[in-house]
């Protein structure tokens, strides 16, 4: 491959996914390194004052701080922007500050949200605390229900935003319809698909506007770094979004890119091993435990809509015990082999208790208009071998009575 095939996009577009993946992006520097480089600098040097105020006006390209741009940074979002298939790609320091980024930079005082009530936690806050206080009115509807987004729409309705499948709920939303609605009101649809990866579902092909990520998930895959992506239109990305993070600053920093930039390398393997396996886990769950949800199971109660809009059933199931928070925090200290922790997306299996971490800070009475129950669990699937992982289960269901 030549120094600059992978930013080429007349060259990449040819590529195919799994090239994508390993290669695009790519920008070597003289020494001709084979992995990407990381460039740790905050700032960059000009041979002529001409040329940086060239920059600056924007009649030139390059790079002109790294608030704005960086090459490692910008290897990720050019690698991420193929595989997701989106015009363009801005990164950030987190997931939320992604999540965040995409909503307020397109709204304003007097706009109107409406959104899936079953979302993760920092992003139902930021639908329920943080855009009223600056003027934005939002409407919560049962994201499942087609007919709720409809009924929401009012006429100062702006956005549409939703999680599927959602965290830690695994509601599943109709994305084309949800679209179609969105559009006829003339307002925008933000989909977070940090459960499903650009590998099991792509939200812009069923007509979503903007996809944003916590890429310290599934993209990074191993719990190394934080990192957050916002993927769109060319038009919305380099105008509105780029104008919102040029001087509000989210930035990633480029070692966080090189990290995440490695992972997108076998993303799509380890989604694959990882699907297996969490299906293999749901099977022996679904037979034990009082109630369990994965969308890969007919058992789903929307399993038909998340097989025609995924291509797996993901990583992440939620599954319920019989006798709340006691019950279900027993369940954790039982385990042996499961990590208790409260992120996801790791190569290693993760289980953790939301209404205690992931959604603590949400009302009580918001956590069960979610289903968020104090009986409820999430499991993160990792990469060991599935029989080890069903053992350790079973082993600590036995020992608080399931």
């Amino acid at each position: 491959m030549k120094r600059m095939s992978g930013a080429n996009r007349e060259e990449t577009k040819g590529w195919r996914p799994a090239t994508r993946a390993v290669r695009g992006g790519t920008m070597r520097s003289e020494f001709g390194e084979t992995s990407e480089a990381i460039f740790l600098t905050s700032g960059y040097c000009y041979d002529d004052a001409e040329t940086v105020a060239a920059r600056f006006r924007g009649d030139e390209k390059g790079m002109t701080y790294s608030r704005l741009q960086n090459p490692t940074v910008a290897m990720f979002e050019e690698r991420l922007r193929l595989i997701e298939g989106a015009e363009a790609c801005r990164s950030m320091a987190s997931g939320m500050a992604a999540m965040t980024a995409a909503l307020l930079s397109q709204l304003r005082a007097g706009d109107h949200v409406v959104a899936g009530r079953a979302l993760f936690g920092s992003c139902r806050w930021l639908v329920d605390s943080l855009l009223p206080k600056f003027g934005v009115e939002t409407t919560v509807v049962d994201g499942r229900e087609v007919d709720d987004w409809k009924a929401a729409v009012r006429p100062n309705t702006k956005l549409f935003f939703m999680e599927t499948p959602a965290n830690p709920t695994l509601d599943i939303c109709d994305i084309r319809a949800i679209s179609d609605i969105a559009h006829d009101a003339g307002a925008v649809v933000v989909v977070d698909n940090a459960f499903a990866t650009p590998v099991l579902q792509r939200p812009l092909e069923f007509g979503a506007d903007v996809v944003a990520y916590s890429a310290t998930k599934m993209l990074d895959g191993q719990g190394r770094v934080l990192a957050g992506a916002v993927l769109g239109s060319e038009e919305f990305i380099e105008g509105e979004l780029l104008a919102f993070t040029r001087n509000t600053g989210p930035t990633l920093s480029a070692f966080n890119a090189w990290v995440v930039l490695k992972g997108l390398e076998t993303l799509e393997l380890r989604m694959a091993k990882q699907c297996e396996n969490a299906l293999a886990v749901a099977r022996f769950l679904d037979a034990r435990v009082p109630r369990l949800l994965y969308p890969a199971l007919p058992s789903h109660p929307q399993h038909n809509l998340a097989m025609a809009q995924m291509s797996g059933g993901g990583t992440i199931m939620s599954l319920f015990v019989a006798d709340g928070r006691k019950q279900a925090h027993g369940l954790l200290d039982a385990l042996s082999l499961v990590d208790i922790s409260n992120n996801i997306g790791d190569s290693r299996t993760l289980m953790t208790h939301p209404a205690s971490t992931t959604h603590a800070g949400l009302d009580e009475k918001v956590r069960e208009e979610m289903g968020v129950t104090e009986s409820m669990l999430r499991l993160s699937v990792g990469l060991e071998d599935p029989a080890d992982v069903i053992d350790d289960l079973d082993r600590a269901l036995s020992a608080v009575g399931l």
